[in-house]
Parts: C-alpha cells; sequence; structure tokens
C-alpha cells in the first residue's frame, strides 16, 4: 500500500456523463446553468459535453449551443468526449475548450462494438490515425485510456492480464508516434469494480508501470463507488473523474439499475474527513448538487447533499 495522497485532483463529469443518460429532455438554459454554477465550486478540470452522434446520444444534440453559451472561468479546463475522428473535428471547432488527446482502448470487445461499432483490432488500428490528426492540429497527448478495465455486462470479469496488455499497446502506439504517456485513466464503466479488484489492478500497472499517474473513473451502479475510491487513495492514486449528486452512466452499458458515476461531493466529503486536500468548497458543491436534482427533476443518488457535512454539523455542537 502506498502513502495517502495529500492531495487530489477531481475532474468533474457531470455535465457531460449526466445529461447523456437522463431520459427527459433537459434545456441548454439548464445545463449552462449547472455547468456556470460548478465553475464556483473551486473544481479546475469540468467536462461539459460529448461530440458523438445526435442520433445515439440525443442529450448531446446541442453540445455545440452549450460551449457557445456557459460562462468560462479562468484557471479551470473545460473538456469535451468525443469518439472518433468527426468529434474530435467538432471539439477543435468549439472555443473555449481544452482539447488533449489520448490514446483509447476498451479491455471488451462486445462493449466497444456496442460503443464504437468497432473490433478491438480495428479500435487499436483507428489510434494511429487518430495520433496524426492529433498532431497535425497540436493537441498534446499524454494520456491513455482504458475503458471497462474491471469488468463488463456482457463478458464478465476482465483479466488484469487483458489490461496490462492494452497499457502495453497504449505506449506501443505513442512511442510510434514520438510521444510520452504520463497517465493512465482506468474506468470501471459498468460498475464491476470492487475494492480489492481496484487494488489488484492497480498493483499490477503500478508494478509494470510505476511512471504512470493513474486516474479513476469509477460507476456507482453497485454502491461500491466511494469504496473503490477509497481503495484508489490507499494505493496512493491522486486523480479521479467524478459526478456531481452521482449523475451519470453510459447508454450502452445495459445496466439494470441506477448507473450514476461516484458522486463529487461524497468523494469531496471523505477525502476532507482523511486530511486529503481537493481545493473544492464543499457547501458550494453540496448547493450546486440539490441543483442537479432539480434539474433532472428526479432523486438522484448523492448521500452528502441530503445529510450534509461534518464540519457545518460541528459547528452547530460547539
Amino acid at each position: 500500500m502506498s502513502d495517502l495522497p495529500k492531495s487530489v485532483s477531481i475532474n468533474e463529469e457531470g455535465p457531460r456523463e449526466g445529461f447523456q443518460i437522463e431520459k427527459g429532455p433537459i434545456t441548454t438554459d439548464r445545463k449552462v446553468e449547472l455547468i456556470d454554477a460548478l465553475s464556483e465550486t473551486g473544481l479546475k478540470q469540468i467536462q461539459i459535453v460529448s461530440f458523438v452522434s445526435a442520433q445515439a446520444v440525443p442529450g448531446m444534440a446541442d453540445a455545440e449551443e452549450v460551449v457557445q453559451r456557459f460562462k468560462p472561468k479562468d484557471g479551470i479546463r473545460y473538456k469535451a468526449l468525443w469518439l472518433n475522428d468527426r468529434g474530435l473535428e467538432r471539439a477543435l471547432q468549439a472555443k473555449p475548450l481544452h482539447v488533449t488527446g489520448a490514446v483509447s482502448l476498451t479491455a471488451s470487445e462486445t462493449f466497444l462494438k456496442r460503443n464504437q461499432r468497432r473490433t478491438l483490432a480495428e479500435n487499436l488500428a483507428a489510434q494511429h490515425k487518430t495520433m496524426e490528426m492529433f498532431k497535425g492540429n497540436n493537441v498534446p497527448v499524454e494520456r491513455g485510456s482504458i475503458m471497462a478495465a474491471f469488468g463488463c455486462n456482457f463478458e464478465g470479469d476482465i483479466p488484469i492480464s487483458t489490461v496490462l496488455m492494452q497499457v502495453q499497446q497504449i505506449l506501443d502506439v505513442a512511442a510510434e508516434h514520438s510521444l510520452t504517456i504520463k497517465e493512465l485513466n482506468l474506468a470501471d464503466t459498468m460498475a464491476w469494480a470492487t475494492p480489492l479488484s481496484i487494488k489488484r489492478v492497480v498493483g499490477a500497472v503500478r508494478e509494470k508501470h510505476p511512471q504512470l499517474r493513474i486516474n479513476l473513473h469509477l460507476h456507482d451502479t453497485r454502491g461500491m463507488g466511494v469504496a473503490n475510491a477509497y481503495a484508489g487513495l490507499e494505493m496512493g492514486v491522486d486523480s479521479f473523474d467524478a459526478c456531481v449528486a452521482g449523475l451519470g452512466g453510459c447508454p450502452f452499458a445495459a445496466h439494470a439499475s441506477a448507473a450514476g458515476n461516484v458522486c463529487t461531493e461524497d468523494l469531496v466529503f471523505m477525502c476532507q474527513e482523511m486530511g486529503i486536500e481537493t481545493g473544492i468548497d464543499l457547501d458550494r458543491m453540496i448547493e450546486v448538487a440539490k441543483l442537479a436534482e432539480d434539474i433532472v427533476g428526479h432523486d438522484l443518488p448523492g448521500a452528502v447533499m441530503k445529510g450534509g457535512s461534518l464540519t457545518a454539523l460541528r459547528a452547530k455542537l460547539h
């Protein structure tokens, strides 16, 4: 076990992950309202839209309009997701987004076919074309990413050997294009991870590639989100994706129940109580979580927004 990190980076993805899966239409006004509110919490990175097919993901049909209308704040990286070259072209045209590239693989071929309509071999081959496009547009590439790294609703448990093979493929693709990967995103896309599997996978990657900073993208479908984040912290992970109020989920993952991501304010609360700095104002994040619940019009799974922070309670008791 590594020493606990003194500080962590929390990358907010609620406006993108959250609104892509909501069944009811959400107006552009309300999407912008949430993004602007998140900008006042101390977050340093917010993923606000995805540039994908509006037919496949209707909730992202207004991506360009959202980008045009929100109020960017200095010191915050506003990012987008895309899955193909056309999506990247749209992202590059959307100012003021912070566009960075990644070598992106998926550990489950069945999920990859549903999500991107590619086989593993096709997706690996496509990365070379994408790297050339990144270089041609001066897009920095320092990150690798593996979706479904812990398990899959269609294929079951993902062997650690598969993850390690894909990490090496990511490094090989980057090297072929004279790029250096510094960070690896391991995504629990379908919420198969447990604290034990987090430690096993992170430990295996760390043992073989100690130079890589690891980021965890965790889902809370089975209630393991914060527990898995804690396991990551115990392994020295200092970078996490999260969604305010527990918004989120992939529309192609075939979840049987709530599919939300690990909840931002719950993660901030845990870190705060452990003495780990996040740079995020928990009280403000709780208010934004309540706003998110109002925007989607139904209960969201975040716990701390309902129970409140212990800091506020301690102040009342003394």
